[in-house]
Parts: structure tokens; sequence; C-alpha cells
């Protein structure tokens, strides 16, 4: 089964293509890999779940916006590629957590958008994974996650 196959099997729907909101490109192929551009959670273009873990957000809101940011990767690949059928795999990805002191849950966090990888593209989604707390995060959300994919 292709992958484009397996998204409409598992009912998810992806959003649109994310647009830069600075200077940059939302993905970047050189050689055999893609570089997604960190993305942020976003719905009709209004941050999903605000704020900072630990604090005004809570961990299950933290997962959820994790996987919201890891289907606009995968819409953002899409969009470059033409078919998510040309991904091989997943082979890193980067989970940054707009965190209070203390908060020391970042990997659970980022679970949102590695368990949403290995549902879409199996075993093959399995990745290196960094999970990063921070102070803040462009346009105020809580999570950014960056990809790096194995092209075919």
């Amino acid at each position: 089964m292709s992958i484009e196959e397996r998204i409409r099997e598992l009912g998810i729907e992806l959003p649109p293509p994310p647009a830069p909101v600075a200077s940059y490109v939302p993905v970047r192929v050189s050689g055999s890999l893609a570089f997604v551009a960190g993305q942020v959670p976003l719905m009709d273009g209004v941050p999903l779940h605000p704020g900072r873990l630990g604090g005004d957000v809570d961990v299950e809101r933290g997962i959820e916006a994790a996987r919201r940011a890891a289907l606009q990767s995968l819409s953002a690949l899409r969009a470059e590629l033409g078919s998510l059928d040309r991904v091989r795999g997943i082979a890193q990805v980067t989970v940054f957590v707009a965190s209070t002191p203390g908060f020391t849950d970042q990997p659970r966090v980022a679970n949102g958008a590695s368990d949403l990888f290995v549902e879409v593209f199996g075993d093959a989604g399995r990745h290196a994974r960094a999970a990063v707390g921070v102070v803040d995060l462009p346009l105020g959300v809580c999570v950014e996650v960056a990809v790096v994919a194995e092209l075919a």
C-alpha cells in the first residue's frame, strides 16, 4: 500500500501546505534527504494551544499540538515532492517545546509527532529524535517540529 493510500485509509486529512512566515523555504531537498523547516501548530491560521507546557498548556494539549505540527510537516513534504510516496522514511525529528522552568515531559509531548510518523510510515517512520525545552517559540505556540525525511 502506498503512503498516500495509507493516509486515506487512516482518515487523516493533511492541512494546507504552510507558507513561510520569514526568510526561508518550507522544504529543502539535498540529495536523498528532504529537510522540512520547523512547523508550528496552526488551525485555520491561528496558533493551536499557545503558551508553555508546565504553565498554561497541559501535556495532552502539547501532544495534540505536536501531532498537528507533524501533519503540517507532511503537508509541506507533499507540496514539495508532489506525493508522499517519494518518502522512504523519517530520519530525524526535532521537537521544540515551550516550557516553564522545571517541566521535564518534553519527550512525552514530542511523542505526538513521533507516533504520527510511525502511524503513517510504519517502521520507516521510526526516527532519531531530540525533544528540547525552550523559553518561547514563534507566534507564541507551545511546540515546533522540524523533520528530516529520506527520499526514495
